[in-house]
């Protein structure tokens, strides 16, 4: 087991530096165990790849568990559909070994570079939450790490179950787990694109698409520097995984059908100018991106590695926000909750926040995770430079508008939520925090979201 100081360590954001924490690497069970028993007084937090975009994987002073060693594959049930792997394990890594047997994840977000562990810690969602949920309602059954050193298997329908799934981290170190996976029959994408001229004409096509069914994923990508009548406007993609008969006779693909080889381009460089994402260049790229957008286009076969996570091919994208980093802000609103993120929109768009990255999407039923995010209804994520006056209150008083109509912001993004608001967000926390305490009465557990938000 290898052991140093990381100084600092931030989140994907680049935000809340933490200081001098203990990096240690773990590479069996035997020495996790070791690693959570020597934690020390301000305790310990298990991370994978670094790619929560707050503080969620930072512990200021104490140990970061690092689970990325810890990466088998341990029995794949080609006929079942499951897969066993350990909780380092890339969702990368996953792809190159299951998507050549006919597989894919049940769940993926807008990144292939988490740990599975990161994926249930988190219960990440993607652009099919409306059909399938989120990655916690697919797992079997996870080994859990506890405070005593105990290991155990916890299994769904029980309260540590639902503790662990969404619970950052906090309930112990996920060592390995098992899930049901999704068939497919090539490693393509059946993609639609058309145009919306606005915030309306957005929601009612992927309101229309979630009930038609004919689309598994969908996600608007919103322009929020375009006002007046084209407040709103977005480019709506939908997908679903296509079937072999989709691939012409004379199709390169026809060949390898599930071959996966993700594209890459040059990384960001290490230093860019801070200020170059400001409103001046997002306006020009919003206004390309949008115009270059066909009004529609069907099926048009696109690489899942294109599909679902365009920026893993530049990496170090975060970067690019220069040295300040940025705020990912998502949060979510119910179902009959339309006007507040309209409202939330307007307010957006009249403050001019260059936000490159703008995604609008549909949420279904939410998952029994006490601390997921994702609730029926709509959720807009948006990324913002850190560096605009008057940021902090701003979001501040979003948060308060979500807090008030009953929804929440993503805690696996958030790196500045006020603790006040957390209870009227996520109502489930007194349990989650009882539980944490009997479960872990020294508080071994702890990072700097916990110790910020009072988990």
């Amino acid at each position: 087991m290898s052991a140093e100081i990381a100084d600092p360590v931030t989140g994907w954001g680049r935000t809340a530096p933490t200081a001098a924490a203990r990096l240690v690497r773990p590479r069996s069970y035997e020495e996790t165990v070791r690693a959570v028993r020597d934690c020390g007084t301000r305790g310990g937090i298990p991370r994978g790849l670094g790619r929560a975009y707050g503080d969620a994987a930072q512990n200021a002073g104490g140990s970061l568990i690092d689970m990325t060693a810890l990466d088998r594959v341990v029995r794949v049930d080609a006929e079942a559909g499951t897969v066993a792997c350990e909780a380092g394990i890339s969702l990368q890594r996953l792809m190159e070994v299951l998507l050549p047997l006919g597989w894919f994840l049940p769940v993926t977000p807008g990144t292939r570079q988490i740990t599975i562990g990161g994926a249930i810690g988190s219960d990440i969602h993607g652009g099919n939450h409306p059909a399938s949920g989120s990655f916690s309602r697919h797992v079997l059954s996870l080994d859990l790490l506890t405070s005593d050193g105990d290991i155990r298997t916890v299994v769904p329908g029980t309260p540590l179950f639902n503790a662990t799934a969404g619970g950052m981290g906090l309930t112990g170190v996920i060592l390995a787990a098992t899930f049901r996976l999704h068939r497919v029959e090539t490693s393509l994408m059946s993609v639609d694109t058309e145009r919306a001229s606005d915030l309306d004409d957005l929601m009612a096509r992927l309101t229309a698409s979630e009930c038609r069914h004919r689309h598994r994923y969908s996600v608007g990508w919103l322009d929020l520097l375009a006002s007046g009548s084209s407040l709103g406007r977005a480019v709506l993609t939908r997908g679903e995984h296509a079937p072999l008969a989709a691939l012409s006779a004379r199709s390169p693909a026809r060949r390898q059908p599930l071959a996966f080889r993700p594209g890459r381009l040059p990384g960001a460089p290490s230093y860019v100018p801070e200020g170059l994402l400001g409103r001046t260049t997002v306006g020009l790229l919003n206004e390309l991106w949008y115009r270059r957008a066909p009004r529609r286009r069907t099926g048009e076969l696109r690489p899942i590695s294109a599909f679902f996570h365009p920026l893993d091919g530049v990496p170090h994208w975060n970067r690019l926000y220069g040295r300040g980093g940025f705020v990912r802000y998502q949060f979510v609103v119910g179902d009959g909750q339309e006007d507040v993120l309209i409202r939330i929109v307007r307010r957006i768009v009249r403050r001019g926040c260059p936000s490159l990255l703008a995604l609008l999407k549909r949420f279904g039923v939410g998952d029994p995770g006490w601390l997921s995010f994702p609730m029926a209804g709509w959720t807009l994520s948006l990324d913002i430079p850190t560096g605009r006056t008057g940021l902090g209150p701003f979001l501040d008083e979003l948060d308060e508008d979500v807090a008030a109509a009953g929804g929440r912001v993503c805690l696996a993004k958030d790196s500045r939520l006020r603790p006040e608001l957390l209870a009227a967000m996520y109502p489930r926390l007194d349990e989650f925090r009882a539980l944490r305490a009997e479960l872990d009465p020294r508080g071994v557990f702890v990072s700097d979201l916990s110790r910020r938000l009072s988990i």
